[in-house]
């Protein structure tokens, strides 16, 4: 095959790839965030890190194929084995489009695949949660563009739902209209993760992964009952206590009171699970992700923070106390090459040994931190 030829790409052909590009580059562009009171927070770059970090721990051997961008990752009821979702293809976009690939993985604490399912049911897979009966919550952040499904034909019936699995892959509930972006009880939009209320079973599901720059930007919590009916909405799109703007992580404490990484806003809300307003910690940076131990230790994940969004503060994952909201743990971020900032995963989880997990939106994969 020669390598001096060139292939013809017809016009209309390009416009359309440039515009799926344009559209994806628009919802997810990151674009200056925080609140006056975080503003004035001075950044938290350090502290111990007693962590050996493994880059590619787990290795997706069932169907031989490269990690797609990752974003979420949990641990099994079990303590142990992990959970992880990843995008199918190694970019933002198309995401699982146009691809019957598997997006839900299960590893044995070696990181060796035990199982993997969801082939053709998702978009853009992202926040995962396994309940106290060991069924795994999955949430797909995005429904296809006109663009893409110009692309990708067939594909308008999924995206923006959140799926409840069996542990083997069976399908017991979806929560939204796939394929549509709207309101609940009907539909959601675009939701980044869900958690069960480990006492009553009822199902948080924060909501958006919208542009933040949109007008009509959606930033909320959606509770549904374990059966699935819907019962009420918690907070707005803002920047005051209890409002958010891309919510992205959602976790109980040992209190029972919802924890929330409210990324855009540049802070931890901790709220009553009707909603009401607790308080904000402020120095665990621009969260994508957090888990929490039995004793409330809490762990966030920053994957976004730059001079740009987010001046002073680097990524990493901070670890700190709920009872006091201090930081007294920084990873730093991964080296990548040609780059100052480095990357960090934005799912992060706890297994009961103490060892911490991050799904990799850019590095892809899953990484594991061992304590020395």
């Amino acid at each position: 095959m020669s390598v001096s030829g060139f292939i013809r790409i017809p016009a209309a052909l390009l416009i359309v790839v440039g515009s799926i590009a344009l559209q994806v580059a628009s919802v997810q562009a990151q674009q200056r965030g925080g609140t006056p009171q975080t503003d004035a927070v001075q950044p938290v770059n350090t502290g111990a890190n007693p962590y050996i970090v493994t880059r590619d721990w787990a290795q997706l051997t069932k169907e031989a194929r490269p990690w797609g961008g990752s974003n979420g990752v949990a641990i099994d009821r079990d303590g142990k084995t992990v959970w992880a979702t990843d995008r199918c293809s190694p970019g933002t976009a198309p995401g699982c489009l146009g691809t019957k690939a598997n997006p839900v993985h299960h590893f044995d604490e070696s990181g060796k695949e035990i199982r993997s399912f969801g082939g053709g049911m998702f978009v853009w897979p992202h926040g995962i949660h396994v309940d106290r009966d060991g069924n795994v919550w999955v949430t797909d952040a995005r429904a296809a563009s006109a663009d893409e499904l110009t692309k990708f034909p067939g594909e308008d019936k999924k995206g923006s739902v959140v799926v409840k699995f069996s542990p083997e892959g069976k399908v017991l509930m979806t929560l939204g209209k796939p394929g549509v972006r709207g309101n609940p009880p009907e539909a959601l939009t675009d939701p980044t993760d869900v958690v069960t209320d480990p006492g009553n079973g009822d199902v948080y599901v924060a909501e958006s992964h919208t542009d933040v720059a949109d007008p009509n930007l959606i930033g909320r919590v959606s509770v549904f009952d374990k059966n699935g009916k819907f019962l009420r909405i918690i907070g707005k799109t803002g920047t005051g206590p209890g409002e958010f703007r891309t919510p992205h992580g959602l976790e109980f404490d040992s209190q029972g009171r919802l924890i929330v990484a409210d990324r855009h806003n540049h802070r931890v809300q901790i709220l009553t699970k009707d909603g009401t307003f607790v308080r904000e910690f402020d120095d665990f940076g621009r969260s994508s992700g957090l888990a929490i131990d039995k004793n409330d230790v809490i762990y966030t994940a920053d994957s976004e923070s730059t001079e740009r969004v987010h001046p002073g503060w680097q990524r990493g994952v901070r670890i700190g106390s709920l009872k006091d909201g201090k930081v007294t743990v920084f990873i730093p971020p991964h080296a990548v090459p040609n780059s100052t900032d480095g990357a960090m995963g934005e799912g992060i989880a706890i297994d009961a040994a103490g060892n911490v997990y991050t799904a990799e939106a850019a590095l892809r994969g899953v990484t594991k931190y061992v304590k020395r």
